[in-house]
């Protein structure tokens, strides 16, 4: 009998804490679902809201790309409207360049214009004085040369007549004369320098040839061209050798 009771009880008991489980699972049961419930709701919530916001975002990247879009086309046409500015700017330049020069061309037209009016002929009168003028000029030229041509044979003429009253007098040579040597054979010792009759060289007037200011011989004036001559190296006066490219003045300058 006490077996049976010990036995109830225990059912009784197992059955009494089996409950308490019970309420406890199910208060934690329903505290979980409330959990979730809310989580649920949030998580819907936060979908909603990224939904929301994504959908801005792409409609502030779409009105960004057309914004980019059109500043770009705007800086394009501001840079081309600057280009053609630039270029308007050069060509109105040149135009008012070539405006200038054409008023300038026309003022000295109208100069001339008034020139010619000014003589009292006509431009077939002129132009004849002018090929008269150019003929007068080209006989005063001629007649100059034929002057030079005289003026340098009656030169050597006097030359020759003074060397005829007094072989030892040397003819003086213009102060400004100066050669250089461009052929010296030392075996004849003779010489050919690059001034002449041209320059106011005279038959047996003497030079001395010198080398970076230093003397290195004398030379006698044999023969005379129009711009060359021939001189022969004087003896005793020879310190050196005379080679090509030597410079020559006079001995005897002309005051």
């Amino acid at each position: 009998m006490l077996l049976r009771i010990s036995l109830i009880l225990a059912i009784v008991a197992g059955a009494a804490v089996g409950a308490l489980n019970f309420v406890k699972v199910k208060d934690k049961i329903v505290k979980l679902q409330d959990n979730l419930k809310t989580e649920t709701e949030a998580h819907r919530k936060f979908e909603t809201d990224y939904r929301r916001t994504k959908s801005d975002l792409d409609k502030t990247n779409a009105v960004l790309k057309t914004t980019q879009e059109t500043l770009k086309a705007t800086t394009e046409e501001k840079d081309k409207a600057l280009a053609d500015l630039s270029a308007e700017k050069k060509h109105t330049d040149t135009l008012t360049k070539d405006l200038d020069k054409t008023r300038g061309e026309r003022d000295d037209a109208q100069r001339d214009l008034a020139a010619y009016k000014a003589t009292g002929y006509n431009p077939e009168q002129i132009l004849a004085f002018g090929k008269q003028v150019r003929a007068l000029q080209d006989n005063l030229d001629a007649v100059k040369n034929e002057n030079q041509i005289i003026g340098q044979k009656l030169k050597r003429t006097e030359n020759e007549l003074a060397i005829y009253k007094d072989p030892s007098k040397d003819p003086p040579l213009p102060a400004a004369l100066k050669g250089q040597v461009l052929v010296s054979d030392p075996k004849w010792q003779f010489v050919v320098l690059n001034v002449g009759e041209d320059q106011g060289v005279l038959a047996h007037g003497q030079l001395l040839v010198n080398r970076n200011g230093k003397l290195v011989a004398k030379v006698v004036v044999s023969s005379v061209q129009k711009d060359r001559c021939v001189a022969n190296i004087m003896p005793g006066w020879q310190i050196g050798e005379v080679v090509e490219g030597d410079q020559v003045i006079p001995a005897h300058p002309s005051s």
